[in-house]
């Protein structure tokens, strides 16, 4: 079993499907279950608050069957996670087999801070795997360095399962094809998706063989950025998500749920979340043929850019509206090319936000907050940039209560740490 929340939960279904798609060796990949907060509607739909939640980590194990014998590998980016320490904390419980718990901040600054960090860490009946990597490129974006370290450990264990002595050596071999990789050539593609926003188009992204790497990092872009989620289908007034996935051969919303997650979706149909996350809900977020003739209407027919990237056995090929590249991956393991390609549309689409303002400094001030963790995100990104302008540290408690004021008259596109700096007097 793997588990996670957000970006770690994304990387964890992920696992399951490159043990679906053969990416990874597995002797059965029946018997790896992913699962993350919310279902997999999570996937690419934030379901709110519910990574608050502990015993909402560990009702869903229990629900998929967590029995004595099994391994839990859970993963949280910060090591802080509630839902993810319900879930670990449970399976120790449930299981002689320890859980791994993996995770990227010192133990010292957890224990420090996070009473039920320190437990788990203390905790003798759970592995633990600390993969600090220092500062965000862009703080508070886990989604670049941590969770591509996450994955990249969980899937070199799967790789030399039988002898895990040679796993380090996948770590050289990766760094060996990012040094390899020129990613200068994703300058247009950057400088043309930026402009593409800028005149009011949209984008639609297009992968089979990438499929999952592809949809975590446009999914990803709306809670980081502040961007309009895809949209539910069957709800004429959601605004259309600037980029959005799309499986064109496939011809209905569950055809392109079971091709993107190589079986059927897992939703949860508890009686107080199923009008978030059960499969009729599910079922109204489409990235199947019939995507296209929607967002024609929902959009007023403006323009909609088709950006692929596939490519056969050994190469890689990025394709979009006239632009086209080919990188060379002979000899490149499935399983690396899907972290490269992580790594590079990761940095993709950062870069495209930053053209278009959507952090300032090295902070995510469109950050959304949206649950307690995000809250306490965007508190503190106030308080260092008044810091960094005026020279004095504002009082948390004060920063708090403003942004819970300006946060109840946020309008969609307003960056809610550019606003309550505002409020406070401060201009960037």
């Amino acid at each position: 079993f793997l588990c996670g929340c957000g970006a770690t939960g994304r990387l964890s279904l992920s696992i399951e499907i490159f043990c679906r798609m053969g990416v990874l060796p597995c002797p059965d990949a029946e018997r790896v279950v992913a699962f993350m907060a919310g279902g997999d509607l999570a996937l690419i739909k934030a379901i709110e608050t519910f990574e608050d939640h502990p015993e909402y980590g560990a009702r869903q194990l229990e629900e998929l069957g967590f029995a004595d014998g099994d391994l839990l590998i859970a993963t949280t980016e910060g090591g802080e996670t509630p839902f993810v320490i319900g879930a670990t904390e449970r399976a120790a419980e449930l299981s002689a087999n320890r859980p791994w718990f993996l995770y990227c901040n010192p133990d010292e600054q957890l224990i420090k801070v996070a009473e039920r960090s320190k437990r788990v860490i203390q905790n003798r009946k759970i592995r633990k795997l600390n993969l600090a990597v220092g500062a965000m490129a862009v703080a508070g974006s886990t989604r670049m360095q941590a969770s591509t370290v996450l994955m990249a450990a969980i899937g070199f264990a799967f790789m030399h399962m039988r002898d895990p002595e040679q796993a380090p050596a996948e770590v050289l071999q990766l760094l060996r094809h990012v040094a390899h990789c020129d990613g200068q050539f994703m300058v247009p593609f950057i400088e043309h998706e930026a402009a593409v926003y800028e005149r009011g188009a949209f984008v639609l992204y297009e992968s089979g063989r990438f499929g999952i790497t592809v949809v975590t990092d446009t999914t990803e872009r709306a809670p980081t950025f502040s961007l309009a989620p895809f949209e539910k289908q069957d709800d004429p007034a959601a605004p259309a998500a600037w980029c959005h996935f799309i499986m064109p051969e496939q011809p209905d919303a569950r055809s392109a749920w079971k091709a993107l997650l190589h079986r059927d979706p897992r939703t949860l149909e508890w009686p107080d979340v199923k009008h978030l996350a059960g499969a009729e809900v599910l079922a109204c977020y489409d990235f199947s043929a019939q995507l296209t003739g929607r967002r024609e209407i929902s959009t007023q027919n403006a323009e909609h850019l088709l950006f692929r990237i596939g490519g056969g056995a050994g190469e890689m090929v990025w394709e979009f509206d006239g632009l086209r590249e080919r990188l060379d991956l002979s000899g490149v393991h499935e399983f690396h090319a899907h972290l490269l390609l992580k790594m590079l549309i990761n940095i993709h689409s950062t870069l495209v936000m930053g053209r278009l303002g959507r952090y300032l400094d090295n902070l995510m001030t469109y950050v959304k907050p949206s649950n307690n963790k995000l809250i306490d995100r965007a508190v503190r990104y106030v308080c260092l940039l008044a810091q960094r302008r005026t020279g004095k540290m504002p009082a948390y408690k004060k920063v708090t209560q403003v942004l819970f004021e300006e946060r109840e008259k946020l309008q969609p596109g307003e960056a809610i740490v550019l606003k309550t700096l505002a409020a406070l007097g401060l201009t960037v």
